[in-house]
Parts: structure tokens; C-alpha cells; sequence
């Protein structure tokens, strides 16, 4: 019948096929717009287990006007939802375990999704803890986690089919172990949807951090999307992952996840193949070098101990001034060295913010986000790649809004440099240093501009 189909039709048919066959392109299409105050932001990670001695969210609370001085704009607060208490190790994620900490509650395992913790306060207190963080006038961001749930889950008593089980009614289990949600299960979807809502609604939450978002369905978020723009239309989605569609309707940012940062050509291909998978306006991701992800793993062996100061300095200022938003996590802007754990209390060493370093590091990370809210090209300016003579040592390019440009140069090398920049010394004869550390401008032959950067220097410059 195909044949006799295609030999009556002719090239109809096959035209038909072949728009059928190829939509257009992801890197073709437009991403959604977002809140202005989701991409001129800058992002601050709380994991209350370490943000405080008593990892309470009313002693979070207590400390949010520091971090409006730091100059956050929004506030992503790790899960403080009921987390599941089963002693039972071999329901524990392998990860759980070889923390040694020896406790059940593992924040990315829930119980109840409509309660906060008793570990963290009570539902009144996180309440307070959003309305405190916006007479700041920052944003909250709470980490939603969906794709499984604890084996005491409060919901399946009455409702066993909200998760997936095998043929003989045995639960199936996601990743880590845990129970999978079942997404093919509408009213599991609308109990869920009307949870976010309800966070929304009830408690003034600006948007939600979703846990590995790869994993569930990408129209359960579109819907989800929809239904909240009508409570809040500008509530913001977080996507734990890197599905290339995500921005079209879903979410407004993703995970900046695949970078090498002591590698810039690696960096610069990597930028460039994140741009050429996403939709034209999109490549909004969130920039960072550590999380509590990365944090727990490291155990003793932070960021700021394996790289030391002057390389996180550095990174720090790529963060910044790449396209996307900053990400600063718990208590990296007082270059904290202390052990963080998910799975146990093990609070950031706030007295190292009195230590010269401490007091430096917090000095240098509100003049990184100072620059970030003056800098208009920053936050919405195009990014264009500038060729350097030392690729494998020099990040270099200049973001660009109206008639103002920025250019950053970064030395991720631990030695000096002499770079080049592809760029005549006539087009930076008006530059205005904004930030630069180990750097001076020079003139090379041929009328280029030159720059001689020490290990890991840097400089931020703006002309018009």
C-alpha cells in the first residue's frame, strides 16, 4: 500500500515526509523570554545543614541581610521538605552511606512535599524566611525534588500507583535507589503540579530548582510552567540538567554543567557547542564552581584548598562576566575550607569571614556582583569570542549593549603570560579598568593591543 501510495502521490508525498521528518532545528527556534530579575541576577546556594551552627531556616533567616550586603539577588534554598527516615541502609543511596554520618535524612529523599522538616522549623518559618528575603529584595528559589521519593512516603498508603512498580507490584527504583515517581500517572501529576502551586500561592515562592530535570518528562514542566504563570507570571524554573529543549517553553535557566575551568580552549568549545544545541535567545545557565553537589564530594578537599586562592579568584571572574548568571555557593564568599554534607550537619566556618582572607574574599565578591548589576553589556549584552595568541593560558572576549562594551581577559595559567588579542589598539585606546589583578596593557607591533597577565591575573575594562 506505501509503494502504491508513493507512486500516485510522487513528490507530495515525499515533500510531506520530509517536513514531517525534519522540524526545525532547537538552534533555530526562540526561547522563552525570562524575568529581568532572573537574568540580571546573581544566584546564592543555601544548604541549611552547613549555612548555620543550628542549620534552622530561622537561624538562615537571621543571616539573609548579609548576603543582601553582599549584593545576592536570588536565594536557592536546598530541599526543606519532610526528608524520609528509614533506617534502613539498603534503602540509602551509596553516597549516604559512605558520608559515615549514619543519618536517614537525606534532603533529596522526601517524605512529604508539603511540610517543612521539623529538623529546619515549621511551615511558619519558612514562610518568614521568604518574607524576610523579600523586604531584602531578593528572590527564592525552592529545590524541588520529584523524580522519586522516599520509601515512607506519605502519599503511598493511599496512593501505591504514584509510583513505578514491576509486574509483580514490587516498587521500581530511580536513581539512588530510591522509589521512581510515575509520570505516566495523571493524578500523580496533579498532585504535584498543585504542590508547586501551593509553595506559590501560600508562601510566596518565586520559583523552583528542579532536581534532575532530565529525568521526568518535559511536558510535566511545560504544564507546570503554564499553571504557575497564571498565579505568578514571573516565577522562575531551574532545570538540574541539559536538555537542549528546556528553554523553548519549560525553563529559564539550566545547569551549567561540562565546563573545564582550567582549560579556556576547552571552555570556549564547550561555550560554543552549548550555544549551537539551544534556542536562538536562550544559553542561559547558571555559572559555578562549586555546589553542594560538588561540595559534599570533595569531603576535606574544597575548591578553595585544591585550587587555592588566586585560581578561584580568577574563575570567579568568569563566572561574572560570561553570559548566564553567577552562582556563589555557601559560604564561598569567606573562602570556606570546612567539610559540607548533604547527609549530616556540618556547618561553614564563619570565623574564617574575620581572617584577612575571609574579609578579602567577601570584598571581592561584592565588587564582582556591584560590577555585574552597573554593567549593562554584562547582563545583556551579546558575547563575542576574542582571539588571543595564548588559547591554551587566556580566556578572552567582549560582551557588548548599545554603544558600551566590556572586555575581560583571564590568565587560568599559574604562570605570567604575554598575550595578544586580536583586536587593534585603536578599538581599547579608551578603555576604563573596572576590575584587573596582575594585568598591564601594552602596544604590540602592528598597532595590536598586548597584555602581560601573572598567573591567574586578570582585567575587566569598559569603552564605549
Amino acid at each position: 500500500m506505501k509503494q502504491m501510495l508513493m507512486a500516485i502521490a510522487g513528490p507530495i508525498v515525499l515533500a510531506a515526509c520530509a517536513v514531517a521528518a525534519s522540524p526545525t532545528p532547537i538552534s533555530e527556534r526562540q526561547a522563552r523570554p525570562s524575568p529581568e530579575w532572573v537574568t540580571r541576577g546573581v544566584m546564592y546556594q543555601i544548604q541549611p545543614r552547613a549555612f548555620t551552627p543550628e542549620g534552622t531556616l530561622k537561624a538562615a533567616t537571621a543571616r539573609l541581610p548579609k548576603l543582601a550586603e553582599l549584593g545576592i539577588d536570588i536565594v536557592y534554598l536546598c530541599p526543606v521538605f519532610v526528608s524520609d527516615d528509614d533506617p534502613d541502609t539498603r534503602g540509602w543511596s551509596p553516597r549516604q552511606r559512605a558520608s559515615k554520618l549514619n543519618n536517614p535524612r537525606n534532603p533529596y529523599r522526601m517524605k512529604d512535599y508539603y511540610h517543612v522538616d521539623p529538623e529546619y522549623g515549621t511551615d511558619a518559618d519558612l514562610k518568614a524566611f521568604i518574607a524576610e528575603t523579600h523586604k531584602l529584595r531578593m528572590r527564592v528559589l525552592l529545590d524541588m525534588v520529584y523524580l522519586h521519593c522516599g520509601p515512607r512516603a506519605v502519599f503511598l498508603q493511599e496512593h501505591p500507583n504514584f509510583v513505578k512498580r514491576d509486574q509483580e507490584g514490587k516498587i521500581v527504583a530511580a536513581g539512588w535507589g530510591f522509589p521512581a515517581l510515575d509520570f505516566s500517572n495523571p493524578e500523580l501529576r496533579e498532585y504535584l503540579w498543585k504542590n508547586m502551586e501551593y509553595w506559590v500561592q501560600e508562601f510566596g515562592a518565586d520559583g523552583f530548582r528542579c532536581d534532575v530535570s532530565d529525568g521526568i518528562p518535559l511536558d510535566f514542566w511545560e504544564t507546570a510552567r503554564d499553571r504557575l504563570d497564571k498565579i505568578q507570571p514571573e516565577v522562575c524554573l531551574l532545570a538540574e540538567g541539559t536538555r537542549r529543549e528546556d528553554q523553548l517553553k519549560a525553563f529559564d535557566l539550566d545547569y551549567g554543567w561540562g565546563f573545564k575551568w582550567d582549560d579556556p580552549a576547552s571552555i570556549r568549545k564547550q561555550w560554543e557547542k552549548m550555544r549551537d544545541e539551544r534556542p536562538r535567545g536562550g544559553a542561559r545557565f547558571i555559572r559555578f564552581i562549586d555546589n553542594h553537589d560538588i561540595a559534599n564530594d570533595a569531603w576535606h578537599n574544597r575548591v578553595e584548598k585544591a585550587w587555592g586562592t588566586p585560581r578561584v579568584h580568577a574563575t570567579l571572574v568568569v563566572l561574572f562576566t560570561l553570559d548566564g548568571v553567577p552562582f556563589l555557593y555557601n559560604g564561598q564568599e569567606v573562602a570556606d575550607t570546612a567539610r559540607h554534607s548533604i547527609f549530616g550537619r556540618l556547618p561553614i566556618d564563619w570565623a574564617n569571614g574575620d581572617t584577612p582572607a575571609g574579609k578579602a574574599r567577601f570584598a571581592f565578591c561584592q565588587q564582582l556582583c556591584e560590577i555585574r548589576h552597573a554593567e549593562r553589556a554584562l547582563t545583556g549584552g551579546e558575547l563575542a569570542w576574542v582571539d588571543n595568541d595564548a588559547p591554551q593560558a587566556v580566556l578572552s572576549y567582549q560582551r557588548s549593549f548599545e554603544n558600551e562594551r566590556v572586555l575581560t581577559l583571564v590568565n587560568l595559567a599559574g604562570r605570567q603570560v604575554r598575550v595578544e588579542i586580536a583586536m587593534p589598539a585603536e578599538q581599547t585606546a579608551g578603555l576604563r579598568q573596572l576590575l584587573g589583578q596582575g594585568a598591564r596593557m601594552e602596544t604590540a607591533s602592528g598597532g595590536k593591543r598586548a597584555f602581560v597577565l601573572e598567573g591567574y591575573g586578570f582585567f575587566v575594562g569598559k569603552s564605549r
